[in-house]
């Protein structure tokens, strides 16, 4: 088992939490940040230490940082680094985490492996034994179908996103024709209520497209 560390913001992170916790192979707990943050934060240190945080979050294994600001997200991983973490996962993309030269400074000081998502359904093993613990269950949506007649009978979820999108999928896809599956999903993981971001090329329509592809792939099978 794996301790998961979660650094929530409003509404960001919660859902990954109940996901989570229903899962009895991982242990999870979690901090919250204010969800109205200046845009510009000076002195980042000085500011985390105002909030007061129980700090035993950012000695879990595996750290997903929610934080979704360039000046406090780096500040995340310091404090995940001096307090022994092995992993972190930050959420949002690169525009928000500070940028790719000060995480990387960041990960050799403190021999700690550090993924930057644009959304989380995005998350497959890539080495790190942390990360791939976590991701043999959440991340890149893996399914295993069975038809008969050209029905889906059963979707058993391999691998789902995090914020539980893939299991509302598999239930939904039930009943529904093979030859129609691949673009329902898509459909369904767009309808659920996922907070990533919309109206862009990727975000939503980008964990719509893993999510068919995965029917895609369970099918030829």
């Amino acid at each position: 088992m794996i301790s998961i560390g979660v650094i929530t913001r409003g509404k960001y992170g919660l859902r990954l939490i109940g996901n989570i916790k229903k899962n009895p192979e991982f242990g999870v707990s979690s901090i919250k940040l204010p969800e109205s943050l200046p845009d510009f934060i000076e002195e980042p240190g000085d500011f985390m230490d105002t909030l007061n945080l129980d700090k035993s979050v950012f000695s879990s294994d595996l750290v997903i940082a929610y934080t979704l600001h360039p000046d406090l997200t780096p500040e995340i991983v310091r404090i995940a680094g001096e307090n022994g973490a092995k992993a972190v996962i930050i959420a949002g993309g690169i525009s928000r985490a500070g940028g790719q030269s000060i995480l990387s400074d960041l990960s050799e000081k403190y021999n700690i492996h550090i993924e930057v998502h644009e959304i989380c359904c995005n998350i497959k093993k890539h080495g790190s034994n942390v990360v791939d613990e976590f991701a043999s269950c959440f991340g890149r949506p893996e399914v295993k179908i069975t038809t008969k007649g050209g029905i889906i009978l059963n979707v058993e979820v391999v691998r789902g996103a995090p914020c539980g999108s893939t299991w509302h999928m598999a239930k939904a896809l039930e009943g529904t024709s093979a030859k129609d599956a691949p673009a329902k999903a898509g459909l369904l993981v767009q309808q659920y209520p996922c907070r990533a971001l919309r109206g862009i090329k990727g975000g939503i329509h980008k964990a719509a497209e893993l999510h068919k592809e995965a029917v895609e792939k369970a099918l030829e099978e």
